[in-house]
């Protein structure tokens, strides 16, 4: 355990987080997200939500500020409403961050970026469109 960093942080996701670098990114996906399949490097964190994760991941993760929108989300269908927890993500992100918007992408567009992320980090979250992508930033 170490003072002033979330327990739940596993040693493998502090890793991935001190390894990347600027401009690489990071997914945060819900419980349905196809994370196996589509990553290299998969921490999986199932008892938790995408919520307490991202808080987490917050405190010490600096978001790229040479991008307009460096936070993106899996859109939904034009028929649906927007999922509560897109909220709950501006919310925990502006504790941290000043965030202008998220990057709305759509399913298999969200799905070909995840191929390419540094890492994606599997949860139990059961909301769904609750998948999140980080673009990393400098620490200044």
């Amino acid at each position: 355990m170490l003072k002033g960093i979330s327990s739940i942080l596993s040693p493998e996701l502090l890793k991935i987080l001190m390894e990347m670098g600027h401009g690489d990114e990071i997914v945060i996906g819900d419980g349905n997200f196809p994370a196996q399949s589509m990553g290299r490097r998969v921490v999986r964190l199932d008892g938790h939500g995408v919520p307490e994760i991202l808080d987490a991941v917050m405190a010490l993760f600096p978001l790229d500020q040479f991008v307009e929108r460096p936070a993106a989300l899996m859109n939904v269908p034009d028929f649906e409403p927007e999922p509560p927890i897109w909220q709950t993500y501006r919310e925990i992100i502006g504790k941290h961050e000043e965030l202008s918007g998220f990057e709305l992408v759509e399913r298999f567009s969200f799905y070909d970026r995840a191929t390419m992320a540094y890492a994606i980090v599997a949860t139990g979250e059961s909301a769904i469109y609750a998948n999140i992508i980080l673009k990393k930033g400098v620490i200044q």
